[in-house]
Formats: structure tokens, C-alpha cells, sequence
């Protein structure tokens, strides 16, 4: 796998066999990053990858100037590689927690994210939930953009969507707030 863009674009990572994950493809992840870039950018945004699995979308967000990145998996392995690598590219502003996504969100925070990019397993019983669950935390601020990816045969039912993108087998579901 590598970084395709930023500071530390060309940067390979390999990730390990024990992580369970499917990463997001390299073209859906440049789509993806270039979207977010024409937005509001993603430089000094302070960034939230739930499901992070071998930390890929973290890595871009740190690449594009990210000013903080939260890292959350419930696979231990996962988030010890997601630290190394952080460590490696030399990125130090950053958290990886070992945790269940649902049970994280519920949990009093004290910082909010420009960006929130969530990941689930596509077989998630509960996928569309998250929205909601989202949205009624702590974890925003009034623009927040959060970014789920799932199977493009999925659609949601939100009065925060604003957008849709497919990428083959996969999709990017966009809401916002305002």
C-alpha cells in the first residue's frame, strides 16, 4: 500500500496479515482526497478515522497537512500499526485508540473534528445508524463533514446526506449538518 498525495506521497506501508480489513481502493482514496480538497481542504483540520484498519485514510490525512488525527479500531493489531507508522512517517499529531467504534462515539469527548471518515465493515449490521449516532455526539462542529464508505448497492435514508459517489463495488455517502 502507499500514501498517493501530500508531504508524504510514494510513502509504502505494509500493512499485517492479522489486521481484518478492507483497505479503501487507490483510486476510490484519490477521489476521495481530491473531493475533500476542493471543499473546505483538509490542511489544519483536525481529522477522525472510525474503523481504521490499517490506517490508510489516516495516512493521507496526515500527508495533506492534517493538524490532528484520531485512529480508532476495535483490532489491537490495527492500532499498534497504525502507531508505528505514524511514528515512522514522523507525524506525532495523532492518537490510535483500541476501541469499539459504537461504544467510542457514545463516550463524552472533549474534541470536536473538521472531518470524520468512517470505514465500517460492509457487513455491519448497523451501518446505517451511524449518521445519527454521529451527529447527536460530541465529536462536531457546525460544518463538520463526515464521510462514510460502504457497498455501492447501499443507500442511505438521512436528512444529512448531501451526496453519493460509487466507485465500483464501493461508495462515499456525504453528510453534513448545514
Amino acid at each position: 500500500m502507499r500514501i498517493i498525495g501530500g508531504k508524504y506521497k510514494s510513502y509504502n506501508f505494509n500493512p499485517p496479515r492479522n489486521i481484518d480489513a478492507r483497505p479503501t481502493t487507490d483510486r476510490a482514496k484519490e477521489s476521495l482526497i481530491n473531493i475533500l480538497i476542493s471543499s473546505d481542504g483538509i490542511e489544519e483540520k483536525n481529522c477522525l478515522d472510525i474503523f481504521c484498519g490499517t490506517g490508510n485514510i489516516s495516512f493521507e490525512f496526515a500527508s495533506q497537512g492534517a493538524n490532528f488525527i484520531t485512529s480508532v479500531d476495535v483490532n489491537a493489531n490495527a492500532v499498534l500499526f497504525v502507531k508505528n507508522t505514524f511514528k515512522s512517517l514522523g507525524f506525532e499529531n495523532f492518537e490510535a485508540i483500541k476501541k469499539n467504534a459504537f461504544k467510542w462515539i457514545a463516550e463524552k469527548h472533549n474534541k470536536q473534528y473538521d472531518i470524520i471518515f468512517a470505514d465500517p465493515p460492509y457487513d455491519l449490521a448497523d451501518i446505517d445508524k451511524l449518521p445519527g449516532m454521529i451527529f447527536n455526539s460530541d465529536l462536531i462542529f457546525e460544518n463538520t463533514i463526515l464521510i462514510i464508505e460502504h457497498r455501492s448497492n447501499f443507500q442511505f435514508v438521512n436528512n444529512y446526506l448531501y451526496d453519493t459517489r460509487k466507485y465500483g463495488q464501493s461508495a462515499f455517502s456525504f453528510f453534513r449538518k448545514n
